[in-house]
């Protein structure tokens, strides 16, 4: 990164995983400073709590810029999981907060369903689909008119239906139909897979359901469903379902073209759960050309953070040409 010229962009990622930031140099010259937590945001009763998060983003961030040998950033954008829903204490406090202790001129707060879609495709039309703990699809053809189109990240109560908490709770909801003895639907496999993990089947529901971080918890037993799918026929339906529900909601949110547009547009697949490989991977693909056949899957560019990295880097040059909405990415000037 070069220490003369223009100022360098921040991009910031917060999801499920933790917190990760990167320092560039606007037009991309030279490798990335880079730092990362493994602690998820801190939620409290305004949703994530913007003060724990600057708490930890902001000594990190001022530690780049010295490293980098310049004062302060051009433009930074922050990606977080649940901005859309759960972002109101970070929209109150960050601008300034960033503003005062960065010199940031542009700032741009965006869902990471949004920094998942820049870092995957950049800004060409398409869809993109986020299948972590959580899941959350987003597509776009560009135009004003139609903006983005969202499909699920509504969490592990309401959505995020083949993400990999749902894959771990539908995985060990099998196993104590295992333990109960009921028939339909059980897994004496994914018993034993819990009992290696948790301990005695009975004491799930004890080490389950105080935790505030559940979804990780849950998410956690995804890969297991994933190891049994070969010879368990139950693990293997979870992930046909799993696999169904995804592509449904890439359905969702692909730009419908016009009866004489003969465009293929390209479908973008990331996060950690797409590391379960063939057992996932294979009826995802038969599940997308079944209910996408005018796409094209194509691998991801980049992750969350690199997109973060891009839009604020765009809002630096006023190259942005990704939609502005409310939740999903507002500019700050």
């Amino acid at each position: 990164m070069p220490r003369h010229g223009r100022s360098p962009v921040l991009g910031i990622d917060s999801g499920g995983s933790g917190v990760r930031i990167a320092l560039t140099a606007v037009r991309g010259e030279g490798p990335a400073l880079t730092w990362s937590s493994p602690e998820p945001a801190v939620m409290g009763p305004r949703g994530i709590d913007a003060r724990s998060l600057l708490d930890r983003v902001l000594p990190a961030a001022a530690r780049l810029l010295r490293q980098a040998g310049a004062e302060r950033c051009e433009a930074v954008c922050v990606g977080a999981s649940g901005m859309a829903t759960l972002g109101d204490d970070l929209r109150a406090v960050l601008p300034d907060a960033l503003r005062d202790t960065l010199g940031a001129r542009r700032l741009a707060l965006a869902s990471d369903a949004v920094t998942a879609y820049a870092g995957a495709l950049g800004q060409r039309p398409g869809a993109v689909v986020a299948v972590g703990t959580g899941l959350v699809a987003l597509g776009t053809d560009l135009t004003p008119e139609s903006g983005w189109r969202r499909a699920d990240g509504w969490g592990h109560l309401l959505g995020d239906c083949g993400s990999g908490a749902w894959i771990g709770r539908a995985g060990l909801e099998a196993a104590m139909r295992a333990y109960d003895g009921r028939e339909a639907g059980a897994s004496p496999a994914l018993l034993a897979r819990l009992e290696a993990l948790f301990g005695p089947a009975p004491e799930l529901p004890g080490k389950l359901y105080p935790r505030a971080d559940r979804p990780a918890l849950l998410a956690s037993f995804a890969p297991e469903v994933g190891r049994c799918a070969g010879t368990d026929p139950v693990a293997s339906r979870i992930l046909r379902e799993a696999a169904r529900h995804i592509a449904g909601a890439v359905a969702a949110v692909c730009p419908r073209p016009d009866r004489d547009d003969e465009r293929i547009l390209p479908v973008a697949l990331t996060g950690g759960l797409l590391r379960m490989g063939e057992p996932l991977l294979t009826p995802l693909h038969q599940e997308l050309q079944s209910q996408l056949p005018q796409t094209r899957p194509v691998a991801a560019a980049g992750d969350p953070l690199s997109g973060a990295s891009l839009v604020a880097a765009a809002l630096a040059t006023d190259t942005l040409r990704l939609p502005t909405a409310a939740g999903l990415l507002r500019i700050i000037c």
